[in-house]
């Protein structure tokens, strides 16, 4: 049923999940205000950048914006005399920084649609509400019988989903859900086959997964209508929330933490475990597991948005479980996040980092048992354990199933093998995401060790000792060629000069090695002890010929001279 327009030709499929980081340049006064000019970066790479500019009122607009969330953000107070001086803007740009440390970091508010728009206007410019309306109107227009209550606005997290609360026109008692969704980047399926695939959910059933009244979709989007409950999800019923609230207000600041009862934890965690092996031994891929994904339905989760993988919508718990390798399947997926889950289900709250270096007190030591296979340092190393291993640990191994309802989902041969091509795709770009992630974090580690103090100390002292070293080794060069210098000036083949005559200069080496001192003087009567001035050698020829010159002397090859010694007394 074609009842909403294709989507234009080269349109991108952004994955909302990819965190990102803000960090202000500079900031510039211009009449009677300030701007501050911010850098915005999507994922780890610096190549997907861009600049933003903003004044404090568009963070006092942002920051009103976010107080439904009830949470008390660190935005510096406003000032109204004195605000253009230099160190009040560097204060407060310090200040702003921190903000958005803040709203970045936080799970929940990092995916909202309001930081989006702030900083990255340009991919989060379009109305997502008014897109959905139309959309909707289209479908009724073909299926009169559904007409809608009122919009149920911003309940959900996905900036790309909307949902409206219906009902059917002969049965205006009854209320349902009615959930409009864009695709999302991991969408392989072809069209034809989405279109078969999310029809075949309305003939899902199972006593563990929420029942789809009507399911339809085409090239662009996919529209989901199920029955609406008061009692609300999972996560309702954790943070005692209203169910048609805003998903900022429900969830992201709980005015009363609590955990639910053991007995509570271990029925509904083995039900969720259960649907989960169904739904990996049908080769169907969810990967969207988390406490507002199970409906509650009296004693009894059921899961919901099993449509999510098929349109290609990224996960919840994506930006945590793509850092970390070994999590690479959508079975790995899963558990990760029915860690997360139980964790949620144990303390009422969510971890504050993953992985969970340590666990506060629980109502068994088993349910630790499970988390510490999930969430800690280790479990993310070696793997995630399989559905099948959960189901045999003690938490879960005791509980007795009372429902009897048989599940029934046939999927044909054809369809499978295409979803089974599907999946694999969404585990490829997965690997590739944490592959960038871990080279990113490798590289940025080793940055910080580089510029650390400590390092800088440790090559400090190693240029000292090299330069040492290096002084040592010239002044032994030096030393060397002072004596090969001395040497070939005092051999047998270097000439014998007359006591008034000045020693060769040497054309060697000249500028390094000093002039030997002149050999001390004679009595003046001595006559020359040669007439012949053989030519003279330079001082810097090699030992060989010294060498050679002292072992080829012959003495019998010296003039013979006459003497007269006058150093005896004289009389008078």
């Amino acid at each position: 049923m074609a009842f909403m327009e294709k989507p234009p030709a080269g349109k991108v499929l952004l994955d909302d999940t990819v965190p990102l980081t803000a960090q202000i340049e500079a900031s510039q006064s211009l009449h009677s205000h300030t701007e501050y000019i911010i850098r915005v970066q999507r994922g780890v790479s610096a190549e997907n950048s861009w600049q933003i500019v903003r004044r404090y009122s568009d963070f006092d607009l942002l920051n009103n914006s976010l107080q439904i969330s009830t949470l008390s953000l660190p935005l510096p107070p406003k000032k109204l005399i004195g605000n253009m001086e230099r160190e009040f803007i560097a204060e407060r740009q310090k200040g702003l920084q921190a903000y958005l440390d803040v709203i970045t970091t936080h799970h929940i508010l990092s995916n909202c649609e309001l930081v989006k728009k702030f900083l990255d206007p340009n991919s989060y410019s379009v109305n997502y509400t008014e897109i959905a309306l139309q959309h909707v109107s289209m479908f009724f227009r073909s299926e009169p019988k559904w007409e809608v209550v009122e919009p149920l606005k911003d309940i959900g997290w996905r900036i790309r989903k909307k949902y409206f609360l219906m009902k059917i026109k002969n049965q205006p008692k009854e209320r349902l859900v009615l959930s409009w969704a864009d695709l999302g980047p991991d969408k392989y399926l072809s069209d034809k086959d989405l279109q078969y695939a999310v029809k075949l959910l309305s003939s899902c059933s199972h006593p563990y997964i929420y029942k789809i009244t009507f399911a339809t979709a085409n090239e662009s989007s996919a529209l989901v209508i199920r029955p609406f409950s008061e009692k609300g999800t999972l996560k309702d019923l954790i943070y005692k929330a209203k169910p048609k609230d805003p998903f900022l207000k429900k969830y992201c600041n709980p005015k009363k933490i609590q955990g639910l009862e053991l007995q509570q934890i271990k029925t509904y965690g083995r039900q969720i475990l259960e649907v989960l092996k169904f739904l990996h031994e049908k080769g169907f891929p969810y990967g969207h597991l988390h406490s507002a994904n199970v409906m509650l339905d009296g004693d009894t989760c059921k899961l919901l948005d099993l449509e999510n993988s098929l349109l290609g919508l990224p996960s919840f718990y994506r930006s945590y479980f793509s850092q970390f390798r070994k999590i690479n399947t959508l079975e790995g997926v899963d558990v990760h996040c029915f860690g997360h889950l139980l964790y949620e289900m144990t303390y009422g709250r969510p971890p504050d980092t993953i992985p969970v270096e340590s666990f506060p007190p629980a109502p068994s030591v088993f349910v630790v048992s499970v988390l510490e296979s999930i969430l800690t340092c280790e479990a993310m190393k070696n793997g995630m354990p399989t559905v099948s291993r959960l189901l045999q640990m003690p938490l879960f191994s005791d509980v007795l199933l009372t429902n009897s309802e048989k599940p029934q989902f046939k999927i044909p041969t054809k369809l499978k093998e295409a979803l089974k091509i599907s999946k694999e795709c969404i585990e490829k770009r997965l690997t590739e995401e944490q592959k960038l992630i871990h080279q990113h974090r490798r590289l940025t580690r080793a940055q910080s060790h580089h510029g650390s103090e400590e390092e800088k100390k440790k090559r400090k002292i190693l240029a000292r000792k090299k330069s040492k070293r290096s002084a040592y080794e010239s002044g032994e060069e030096h030393s060397a060629k002072y004596s090969n210098s001395n040497n070939s000036g005092s051999g047998a083949s270097s000439p014998l000069t007359s006591p008034s005559s000045p020693t060769p200069p040497s054309t060697a080496g000249a500028s390094s090695i000093p002039p030997a001192p002149p050999p001390p003087p004679l009595p003046p009567a001595a006559p020359p002890l040669s007439t012949e001035v053989p030519t003279p050698q330079p001082v810097s020829a090699s030992r060989g010929a010294l060498l050679s010159s002292i072992q080829n002397f012959q003495k019998g090859t010296l003039k013979k001279t006459q003497t007269c010694d006058y150093s005896a007394p004289r009389i008078s």
